[in-house]
């Protein structure tokens, strides 16, 4: 019958709008900035550089392997390696971002770079609230500005980060064990076997 689907569609506007009355979860207008709706757990916006313990600079998981600068479409990340080594967090010497700087106003947060990182070093941020009246460097972001704890991470994203930092543990209980094993034994001088074969057998002539 003609017109059946406008009637379908006008009832389902006068379903919510009765019901907005009622259900709260029909509500539709939010008054912000008083109210907020809850942002959901895979929400992204532009990324942020993690780091381990309360220093920023030591506890940076970043080491400037420049795969998400290589890897980023719009090309907004620019990255100056150190020339020298500092102790991380756990007394590891690695190598550091002199500058890590992301241009807000290019980034598509494609997320490219959180998946390219191998070191879980870069994740995407929630915070939305970014507009300024500069269109240029008040729009990009240097390393200090990047820089959130793993404890942040962990509010915005529990349980991404919760599975980030059960990888974490893993691959380091596993690094810690390679380090203990024995040492395979050496073969002796001027033998062709491999390292737990037999020697091979002489014969007599």
């Amino acid at each position: 019958m003609i017109g059946t689907g406008i009637l379908k569609g006008m009832a389902v506007t006068l379903r919510n709008f009765a019901g907005s009355y009622f259900e709260k979860d029909r509500l539709i207008t939010v008054q912000y900035p008083e109210e907020r709706n809850p942002l959901p757990e895979n929400y992204r916006n532009f990324p942020i550089l993690i780091y381990d313990t309360d220093d920023a600079e030591a506890g940076l998981r970043c080491v400037a392997c420049k795969i998400c600068e290589k890897e980023c479409p719009p090309q907004c990340i620019y990255i100056i390696k150190s020339d020298d080594k500092k102790p991380d967090y756990m007394g590891k010497p690695q190598f550091y971002p002199k500058v890590f700087d992301i241009d807000i106003s290019v980034c598509m947060s494609c997320q490219i770079c959180v998946e390219v990182c191998p070191f879980e070093a870069i994740k995407m941020d929630k915070d939305f609230e970014l507009s300024k009246r500069e269109r240029f460097d008040a729009l990009l972001f240097r390393k200090e500005e990047l820089s959130k704890s793993n404890e942040y991470y962990h509010r915005i994203h529990p349980v991404e980060a919760a599975a980030v930092d059960a990888n974490l543990a893993a691959a380091a209980a596993a690094a810690e064990a390679k380090k203990k094993a024995p040492a395979p034994p050496t073969p002796p001088r001027g033998s062709t076997s491999a390292p737990g074969e037999a020697p091979p057998a002489t014969t007599k002539s």
